[in-house]
C-alpha cells in the first residue's frame, strides 16, 4: 500500500497542476476531477493557502443553495527551472508554480566534452539572467542514465560517455541554487502525472522510444526508482541471445534492436538509405509508401510489442504512454506493435489504454522542473538538503537554525 504522504505529495501537486490549466476552481470541482475525496480536497487546499500558494478569490455562480468559494495560484509564489540533457542538444524551460512553461531555449550541447558541466551551467546562468517575476526555486536537471540521489546528482550515463559525474554539484557551486538531478525518464513520469495524460491515474508505465528506450513506473501514484534509481531500464530487456552490441555491453537488448541508430544501421546494411542517410530519410521514405522502409519500422514495433506486453503482464497499469522521438514515425511502428502487444498480455490486461503523444522537448524539461515543483509536498525526503533549500526559498520551510545558510550547498 502506498503511504499517506505519497499520496499527499501527489495529490497537493495535482491540485496546483489543475488550478494552473484550468484556472480558478471550487473544492467541489477539484474533488471530482482529481478522484479525491472532498474532505481530502479541504485539508490539502487549507494547507496550500497557509503555504502561500493558493488564495481564496470570489464565490462562482450559483443556481441554488449556497455559492462556492474558488480558489486560485498566487501567480509571483515562486519558477522554476528544467533542463533536459542529451549527447548533442539540451532544452531549458522555465516554468511557473503551476507547471506552465513560460519560456523555453534548444541549444546544441557536446556532452563528450570535458568541459561540458562547466558550459551547461554557463548556458542556464545565460538563460536564468532573461527571466523575470517571481522568485526562483531551483534547477532540475532530466538525464539519461542512472542518478545516485536526486539532492546529489551524480551521474552515469553510456548515452552521454559519463562515468560518476558529479553533475548536481558543479551546478550547485556554479549557480547558487538548489539543483535536483533525475532520470529523465522518471522526471517524464512526474510531468505526466501531473500534467499529462497520466493524471488522475496511480498506476502508470510512460515508455519513451528514440535515441534509446525507458520507461518511468508510476505505482500507488509514487514513481519507482529502484536500488540504485535504474528502474525502468526496458530498452537493455534481452530479445536476442546473439543479437547486436548494445551501448550497455550486452547483446540483443531490445535498445540495440529498435532505437533510431539500430534502424539507421539496418537501413544502411539493406541499402533501404544511403551510408550518410539518417533517421529523417528512412521516416521520409516510409512517410512516402517505401516498403523497405515501412518493414523496419513495423518489424521494430513488432519487437517492442512483445516486450512492452510482457512488463504490462508483470506491472498491471491502468494506462501505457508511449513518448519521445520516436512517436514521429509512429504509424508505421504501429503495424508491428498492435498485433504483438495485443497478443502478448494476458486476458486481464489486453484492454489497457495505450496512449501516444506528440513528441516535444518542452515536456522532457517540464518534467525536470517538476523535481523542483514537487520538493514543497517532499514529506518522503527525496529532495533531501535541496527540497530544504527550496522550500526556504519559497517560504514553506521551518525557521532555518542558527548558522545555516538559505543558499544552495
Amino acid at each position: 500500500m502506498p503511504s499517506s504522504s505519497a499520496r499527499a505529495d501527489v495529490t497537493r501537486s495535482a491540485v496546483l497542476a489543475f488550478i494552473g490549466g484550468s484556472g480558478p476552481t471550487s473544492r467541489a470541482d477539484l474533488a471530482r476531477e482529481l478522484d479525491v475525496s472532498p474532505a481530502l480536497i479541504t485539508q490539502h487546499t487549507r494547507q496550500l493557502i497557509a503555504d502561500g500558494l493558493l488564495v481564496e478569490l470570489d464565490h462562482s455562480p450559483s443556481s441554488g443553495g449556497r455559492p462556492a468559494r474558488l480558489l486560485g495560484l498566487v501567480a509571483d509564489a515562486g519558477r522554476a527551472i528544467g533542463v533536459k540533457v542529451v549527447a548533442d542538444h539540451i532544452t531549458v524551460v522555465e516554468v511557473g508554480i503551476d507547471g506552465t512553461v513560460v519560456r523555453s531555449a534548444t541549444e546544441p550541447f557536446d556532452a563528450a566534452s570535458g568541459t561540458a558541466t562547466t558550459r551547461l551551467a554557463e548556458r542556464l546562468r545565460a538563460f536564468i539572467g532573461g527571466g523575470d517575476g517571481a522568485p526562483l526555486l531551483g534547477v532540475g536537471v532530466g538525464v539519461p542514465g542512472n542518478v545516485e540521489e536526486q539532492a546529489v546528482g551524480t551521474v552515469d550515463s553510456t548515452q552521454l560517455g559519463w562515468q560518476r559525474v558529479p553533475l548536481g554539484e558543479a551546478l550547485r557551486r556554479e549557480l547558487d541554487l538548489p539543483v535536483l538531478v533525475e532520470n529523465n525518464v522518471n522526471a517524464l513520469a512526474i510531468a505526466e502525472a501531473l500534467h499529462g495524460q497520466a493524471r488522475g491515474h496511480e498506476n502508470v508505465l510512460v515508455l519513451t522510444i528514440g535515441t534509446g528506450v525507458g520507461a518511468g513506473l508510476v505505482a500507488d501514484g509514487r514513481v519507482l526508482l529502484g536500488r540504485s534509481g535504474g528502474a525502468g531500464e526496458i530498452g537493455h530487456v534481452p530479445v536476442e541471445e546473439d543479437g547486436p552490441l548494445c551501448q550497455c555491453g550486452g547483446h540483443g537488448c531490445l535498445e540495440a534492436l529498435v532505437s533510431q541508430e539500430a534502424l539507421v544501421h539496418r537501413a544502411r546494411e539493406q541499402r533501404v538509405i544511403g551510408r550518410d542517410a539518417g533517421i529523417a530519410v528512412l521516416r521520409s521514405l516510409a512517410d512516402a509508401g517505401d516498403c523497405g522502409a515501412q518493414q523496419l519500422f513495423s518489424h521494430a514495433g513488432h519487437l517492442l510489442g512483445r516486450v512492452l506486453a510482457g512488463v504490462v503482464n508483470v506491472l498491471d497499469p491502468e494506462i501505457v504512454i508511449i513518448l519521445g522521438e520516436g512517436v514521429e514515425s509512429w504509424r508505421h511502428w504501429s503495424f508491428g506493435f498492435e498485433p504483438a502487444f495485443r497478443a502478448g498480455l494476458i486476458p486481464r490486461n489486453r484492454a489497457v489504454p495505450v496512449a501516444v503523444e506528440t513528441w516535444q522537448d518542452d515536456r522532457w524539461a517540464q518534467g525536470a522542473a517538476s523535481l523542483v515543483l514537487s520538493t514543497p509536498f517532499d514529506d518522503q525526503g527525496r529532495s533531501g538538503e535541496q527540497g530544504r533549500l527550496v522550500r526556504e526559498r519559497l517560504g514553506v520551510a521551518r525557521s532555518v537554525a542558527p548558522g545555516e545558510s538559505g543558499g544552495a550547498k
